[in-house]
């Protein structure tokens, strides 16, 4: 059918049969071919930024990378693709088209990896290292196949169109269908498809369906393409992202929210890593109950609360690593942990020691829970920060509010706020909008990458609050005078951030950029 089509197409390139004579298999496949052709492209989108993530991260600056490419190259592909259409106005040549399409996106899941790598380490040292890779990154991946998906659409309506009268509504149609596909597109893959397949093989069926809908029109010669690259499908991919020198991977998977990794390191420690892993989402020692990191700090909140018991409220329970030292610490003290990602809190019981029977793991947003919730806490923990970027919504006047609603009257709330060394404008925004709302805070400096910003609902002095913190025993006590000897007193005034006005990223990004301009090496 589809030589002989191509035939007659090429008989008549001005003169085109009218919408009687053309073979109603090809008026379905064009139309099956831009729906198909839609949702690849979005769904190229939402599964390469995917594959971005554990070696860049998730950043605003990343998204705007994809996002931005991907628009280019549909742009490139929308004027490149309506030329070729009236230079080759046959449905072979689109469906050649379609099939490169199909065997560059079959080509990224094995590339990724060591393209990824090397882009990393070619902007290592750079200032704005991260953004600079992430972009030529996303270029190797996204330009072949993503112009070729942007030629499908006007290609499609020089095929389809027999009378100028009817142009517009051939080309509405056309249009519409590859939208609805985009649509496809962005679901799909998130919400069914990347959960239970992975990216990597999202990606991999993606081409293999497109691959399958140019098949009728490609010939005989052709035929046999897209059956290599269905047989693609069946090659064992290897981990997303190799461990380091020394360490293990003890698993690794991927949810709707994020790339899950957890390792241990040549010291035993068990650490958990999210999308890009420059940063230590919990953390289980191999020996001993401390970690040695900011975590400890929290332990310190029961005595500030006014007693050993109590109940606590962790928002972003990650794998529980504070619900962990609790059950050691504090072992008769009550914990809600809220945490997004049910994926996280699976990891953190099979490999990070998360079986404090005290604890209770509600999965859900950390606001919008809280906004649902009523009990009240007697100290509250804030770690729901997907470094290198925090949620502006979990940072501005209106949720610290929200937050002090759920505190006892002698209730206590402590932040973790991670930025680079020397770096601490954040961490002043931050501590500022939190003295909006209660009426004494304090900050402290307590690892090189982490301070903690605490807030009491009755007012406190410094002096007090130490004192009370050097009283500490058992294990509390280390961290407890840590704490206390860091601690400073935030003043009134400033500027809070409001949901209306958190400029989060941009204080970030400033952070950032200043950090690796000095040639710093990354974070933990």
């Amino acid at each position: 059918m589809a030589e002989a089509n191509d035939r007659d197409d090429s008989k008549t390139d001005h003169v085109r049969p009218g919408p009687a004579s053309r073979p109603r298999l090809a008026y379905w496949w064009l139309s099956v071919l831009v729906l198909v052709a839609g949702a690849a492209s979005l769904s190229t989108e939402m599964t390469g930024a995917r594959l971005l993530a554990p070696y860049f991260g998730a950043s605003d600056l990343v998204w705007s990378n994809v996002i931005g490419l991907i628009l280019i190259s549909l742009a490139v592909g929308y004027w490149v693709g309506g030329r070729l259409a009236d230079r080759f106005p046959t449905h072979r040549a689109l469906a050649i088209v379609v099939l490169v399409a199909a065997l560059a996106l079959a080509v990224i899941p094995f590339a990724a990896r060591p393209l990824f790598l090397a882009a990393a380490n070619a902007f290592a040292n750079v200032s704005a290292g991260a953004f600079i890779a992430s972009f030529f990154g996303a270029l190797a991946m996204f330009i072949v196949p993503v112009t070729a998906l942007g030629a499908v659409a006007p290609w499609s309506v020089r095929l389809s169109v027999d009378d100028v009268g009817h142009s517009g509504r051939v080309a509405g149609r056309l249009y519409a269908l590859s939208t609805l596909g985009a649509i496809m597109g962005t679901f799909l893959p998130v919400l069914v498809l990347i959960p239970a397949l992975g990216t990597r093989r999202t990606l991999l069926g993606t081409a293999a369906v497109l691959a399958i809908t140019a098949a009728p029109a490609l010939g005989r010669r052709l035929v046999a393409a897209p059956v290599v690259v269905i047989a693609l499908l069946l090659i064992p991919l290897g981990p997303i992202k190799p461990a380091g020198a020394g360490e293990r991977i003890l698993f690794e998977g991927e949810s709707p929210y994020q790339f899950v990794q957890v390792l241990q390191e040549p010291t035993g420690d068990r650490v958990l890593h999210l999308n890009e892993g420059w940063a230590v989402h919990s953390l289980l020692p191999a020996r001993g109950i401390l970690t040695g990191n900011y975590w400890d700090a929290f332990t310190a909140l029961p005595t500030l609360a006014g007693g050993p018991a109590g109940n606590l409220l962790v928002l972003g329970n990650a794998g529980g690593t504070v619900a962990t030292l609790f059950a050691h610490i504090w072992p008769n003290t009550a914990i809600d942990g809220v945490e997004i990602d049910p994926l996280v809190s699976s990891a953190g019981r099979r490999f990070l020691g998360m079986n404090n029977p005290r604890l209770h793991v509600y999965t859900a947003d950390a606001r919008f829970w809280l906004q649902g919730s009523r009990p009240r806490y007697d100290a509250i923990v804030i770690d729901a920060y997907a470094q290198p970027y925090i949620p502006f919504y979990l940072a501005t006047r209106e949720f610290f509010a929200l937050v002090a609603r759920h505190l006892q009257p002698g209730g206590v709330v402590a932040v973790n706020v991670g930025t680079p060394p020397d770096q601490t404008a954040l961490v002043g925004r931050i501590a500022t909008t939190m003295r909006a709302v209660f009426p004494t805070v304090m900050s402290a400096r307590y690892v090189s990458f982490n301070s903690i910003v605490v807030g009491f609902v009755r007012p406190r002095t410094i002096a007090s609050v130490q004192h009370t913190l050097r009283t500490a025993r058992g294990l509390a006590r280390g961290p407890a005078r840590q704490l206390a000897q860091q601690l400073r007193v935030v003043p009134a005034g400033g500027t809070p951030l409001t949901d209306d006005r958190a400029p989060i990223e941009l204080l970030t990004d400033q952070a950032l950029l200043a950090y690796l301009s000095e040639g710093a090496p990354g974070a933990r």
